[in-house]
């Protein structure tokens, strides 16, 4: 199921088609919706439910457009009864294909109803290999995606950015982060699509005024650095990020099936060290003075932070997300007992909140920290499905100690050197099979889970790499994992 969608937004101005095309139009035709919904309303006049805020003028009208809602809420929900019971007709082809069973959810908050729309929108997956794999079962290929797939390596990601004139133009505007997410899959056979955003939307959601300059990284406009700034901070509303769940809908919705789509947040370590620096550093000196001078004022922004990461991606997961992954890219710059202290254990709280399956179906969880190798074993005993290793680590030795057997045994990704891209294309395809074969033998019993591999990255794609270069590396991932597969392997 996808996020909540209000038939009534306070805030934006909506026409009956607007409501009909984007609140109820999957799984039944326009006609059907329009039909239906001027059946319901239109001739009982409640205009009500489609006004703003600035149509309010008074307190009389706010309520009557309550009282319009409640009346809208029975409405819809006496017709989508009578449709799940196969009884009655809302107008030309109004079941859809799959019947109305399928076709939405409502439920009411505060006045207001909320429409939920159904996985019936989104078409059946082609292409399940990152799924089976993230769930230790066999495939019949090592799937691959990549770290920043959707970048600026490739042309058109950086005319598509020229056109949003910003890096927050671009992530905060559906159309275009449907585009971006696209432009890899339109050019490479990559076995999953990961949202385009950023790690530090929620920061930004907390009021610390995200920005990126052209060719700079990140920069908030308010840091975090003493104990007053500490006490303003709480769980953003996360309607702030709607803009992101907005952007997940619509890929899923674009990608047909042809792929899974992967949501992803920071860590709440990764998240506290841009906040407390302000940018990205070189030394981590002042959230590390943070740390150790007043560790509990760290450890209050860490709570916060983990709780703002599970919600954000339990929101990412409704909105339809089919993976998740926290990137804890700077926990690798801590002391071994600190990273245990103020990273490893808020991992564990943002996965312990995080949604098992939606609409029955499980929702893989990755986890990925830059420099983690040494806590391998500790990371280990995560509860999460697949854990992701930069390219300092040995892929054998991280399948002996973590990815073998036992109740928690992971599915490992990675972990090729993002500067081997840089090499002649023969060597990038040798550099690929080392990958492949440190990994080893791969699973290949379709009766029970086994050692699962997903190739990506030891991090992120640089803006630098050859285009070409990327096409040669998932033919090769391809090549050379059913090679592996077959009698003859």
């Amino acid at each position: 199921m996808l996020p909540d969608y209000h038939a009534v937004i306070f805030d934006e101005a909506h026409t009956l088609e607007d409501v009909a095309a984007d609140h109820l139009g999957i799984g039944v035709s326009q006609g059907g919706i329009e039909y239906v919904l001027n059946q319901l309303f239109a001739p009982k006049g409640h205009k009500g439910v489609l006004a703003t805020l600035g149509d309010l003028e008074s307190a009389n009208q706010v309520e009557s457009t309550r009282q319009a809602n409640e009346q809208m809420f029975a409405a819809v929900h006496h017709w989508l009864s009578k449709q799940s019971r196969g009884t009655g007709s809302a107008g030309p082809q109004a079941n859809g294909p799959r019947g109305g069973r399928e076709l939405h959810e409502v439920s009411k908050r505060g006045g207001f109803i909320s429409l939920r729309q159904s996985t019936a929108m989104f078409a059946p997956l082609e292409n399940d290999t990152f799924l089976r794999a993230c769930m230790r079962q066999a495939t019949d290929h090592t799937p691959v995606w990549l770290m920043r797939q959707a970048g600026r390596y490739l042309p058109e990601y950086r005319a598509t950015r020229a056109q949003a004139g910003s890096f927050m133009g671009l992530a905060t505007n559906t159309d275009y982060a449907t585009e971006v997410t696209l432009q890899p899959l339109e050019r490479y056979k990559l076995d999953a699509a990961i949202l385009f955003s950023d790690i530090l939307t929620i920061p930004d959601a907390m009021g610390l005024g995200l920005s990126f300059a052209l060719g700079e990284g990140p920069k908030f406009a308010h840091s975090v650095r003493d104990e007053a700034a500490v006490a303003k901070l709480q769980v953003p509303d996360m309607n702030k990020l709607r803009y992101v769940f907005d952007a997940v809908t619509s890929i899923r919705k674009a990608l047909k099936g042809r792929v899974p789509l992967i949501g992803f947040s920071g860590s709440p370590w990764t998240l506290a060290c841009y906040m407390v620096e302000g940018a990205g550093s070189d030394d981590y000196r002042l959230v590390k003075t943070m740390l150790y001078q007043r560790p509990d004022l760290m450890h209050t922004m860490l709570a916060i932070n983990a709780d703002s990461v599970a919600a954000y991606l339990n929101a990412q997961i409704e909105a339809g997300a089919q993976a998740v992954m926290i990137f804890d890219s700077w926990g690798g710059v801590l002391a071994d007992a600190a990273f245990h202290e103020f990273s490893l254990a808020y991992t564990k709280r943002v996965l312990a909140q995080l949604k098992r399956e939606h609409d029955g179906v499980v929702i893989p969880r990755l986890v990925f920290t830059k420099g983690g190798g040494l806590w391998l074993q500790a990371m280990g005993e995560l509860d999460c499905e697949v854990l992701g290793l930069d390219w300092t680590v040995n892929l054998a030795n991280a399948r002996a100690l973590v990815g073998e057997t036992g109740p928690r045994a992971k599915a490992l990704q990675g972990n090729l050197d993002p500067n081997v891209l840089f090499a002649n294309p023969a060597q990038v395809e040798a550099e690929v099979a080392k990958v492949l074969d440190s990994f080893g033998k791969p699973h290949m019993d379709t009766s029970k889970p086994g050692a699962t591999h997903i190739f990506n990255l030891g991090h992120g794609i640089s803006q630098h790499t050859p285009p070409e270069n990327v096409e040669v590396l998932v033919n090769a991932v391809h090549a050379h994992s059913r090679k592996m597969r077959s009698p003859a392997g």
